[in-house]
């Protein structure tokens, strides 16, 4: 997912990409410790997707608040 298009998110759709991401992380974490992950690189792409999605809403929900 590009940076760019976490930007143009809504807080709430971006609380459903977290939701959604969160649930793939916890699928490939199972998929690795019964040795059956294919793509390795796919853990760390939706590991930073999910930092720089918590990223843009902190930012988002804090310039909401000011």
């Amino acid at each position: 997912m590009k940076a760019g298009q976490v930007h143009e998110m809504t807080i709430d759709q971006l609380n459903d990409e977290l939701v959604k991401l969160k649930k793939e992380q916890f699928n490939l974490r199972f998929q690795a410790a019964s040795g059956q992950l294919e793509n390795t690189a796919r853990v760390r792409q939706i590991r930073r997707d999910i930092a720089r999605i918590q990223t843009v809403a902190r930012a988002k929900s804090a310039a909401a608040k000011a």
